[in-house]
């Protein structure tokens, strides 16, 4: 069966076409339908040829959908959830995971620490400017979200947007004068930028 998808032509050139459709491949692996799936800078970077991506890579990894398939292993997960994906892939449990640096896991890209969906160097794993998501390690890289189809815009941010910015202040707060200047900048009621310590993306999507 096939399914279509954003493939990468080459520089400045994008088409969709019929790709294989996305399976189980592990029994800890689901696969979900796409209903939301955003274009993030990082792609643009592929896009206008600035990486040594080939053609053929599926674009897109800030995804959500509708899980569709359930591998035997999969726990906390069944047909017709509804979850946001962040935009990194990991397996949860190898020392740099449990340590909390989700974005450098040893276990989901040979050769390499870390691995996402759809970029270039980051491992073999289809993206969702698709039709169907293939998400590996489900339990660990799946934010499943309340039913039906309300805030869809608003929990696509959660893929990598939100956490993205969230990490971004944390990062600058732990800047002395900078963090000056953004916390009198924000001194509003309600509006004050605060942490006790940078957050990854993978926690504040778990969140």
């Amino acid at each position: 069966m096939s399914m279509d998808a954003v493939v990468y032509k080459g520089a400045h050139e994008v088409a969709v076409e019929e790709v294989d459709e996305l399976e189980i491949e592990h029994p800890n692996d689901v696969v979900i339908d796409i209903t939301t799936t955003c274009i993030c800078g990082s792609d643009l970077h592929m896009y206008e040829g600035r990486t040594a991506a080939e053609p053929g890579i599926i674009f897109g990894h800030e995804n959500m959908g509708t899980v569709t398939e359930v591998g035997d292993a999969v726990s906390s997960l069944e047909e017709g959830d509804r979850v946001v994906v962040p935009f990194n892939v990991a397996c949860g449990f190898c020392e740099n995971c449990e340590n909390g640096y989700t974005g450098f896991c040893t276990n989901v890209n040979p050769g390499f620490a870390g691995g996402a969906y759809g970029y270039v160097a980051m491992g073999p794993y289809k993206s969702g400017q698709a039709e169907k998501l293939r998400i590996p390690y489900a339990d660990f890289n799946s934010l499943k979200l309340p039913e039906g189809d309300k805030h869809e815009d608003a929990f696509a941010l959660l893929a990598d947007i939100f956490p993205l910015s969230a990490t971004a202040c944390a990062t600058s707060l732990s800047h002395e004068p900078l963090a000056r200047f953004l916390t009198a900048s924000n001194s509003k009621p309600n509006r004050s930028l605060t942490t006790e310590r940078p957050l990854t993306r993978r926690q504040t999507s778990r969140t």
